[in-house]
């Protein structure tokens, strides 16, 4: 029988360290940093406005869209929260993201946008698509597998000054641990397999 985890406490009953790490852990969601880096890179492919809207609709099949899947989840009580904290509940809320980042990359092909767009979506969707099936056996950090994957995208992109983001993911992980939303087995697997959307995007663009 597989047990949900116990519900964190209230944020006003957190400890100083704990209400640090609820904050990062929203505010470096997966989904906000998906949606950031579309944005970021985007602009940065074409250096113009064109670029940016690119970015936007990349975004909207990779990040809006599978976040609604999980608030719609959360609001009709088949999620527990939108960090979706059981594993057994990621599998159709991810194989719905899954469907509509396919749709995304299709759209983004078809329509001939910039490279870099493209290849971070299809990179996107390898990560995806890795994260799924380790998920089924065993519950890998979604938040790390994420942030490790940009950190590595934008050092690709942007070289050195792109540093910052590897201690983005740093305070993610930590902030992982002291939630206890993970083992450190399963921060550092999961930041590993970010490597593989990392590769992805370097073969492609």
């Amino acid at each position: 029988m597989t047990f949900a985890p116990p519900a964190p406490p209230a944020f006003a009953d957190c400890t100083p360290a704990q209400k640090t790490a609820r904050v990062i852990t929203d505010i470096l969601a997966p989904t906000n940093l998906v949606i950031a880096l579309l944005l970021v890179v985007g602009g940065h492919s074409t250096h113009s406005w064109a670029g940016l809207g690119w970015g936007l609709l990349a975004a909207l099949f990779c990040g809006v869209i599978p976040i609604s899947i999980v608030l719609l989840g959360v609001k009709r009580s088949k999620l527990t929260d939108k960090h979706i904290r059981v594993r057994r509940q990621r599998i159709v809320p991810m194989a719905l993201s899954l469907i509509s980042v396919v749709t995304g990359v299709t759209l983004l092909y078809v329509l001939n946008a910039p490279s870099d767009v493209s290849a971070l979506v299809v990179a996107m969707l390898v990560g995806l698509v890795s994260s799924l099936l380790v998920t089924v056996g065993w519950q890998i950090s979604i938040h790390n597998s994420v942030a490790g994957g940009v950190a590595m995208i934008l050092l690709l992109v942007f070289g050195p000054w792109a540093l910052p983001a590897v201690l983005s993911a740093v305070a993610i992980g930590w902030s992982r641990i002291i939630l206890k939303a993970h083992t450190v087995a399963q921060i550092l697997a999961g930041t590993a397999l970010g490597g593989t959307a990392a590769l992805t995007f370097a073969l492609l663009r």
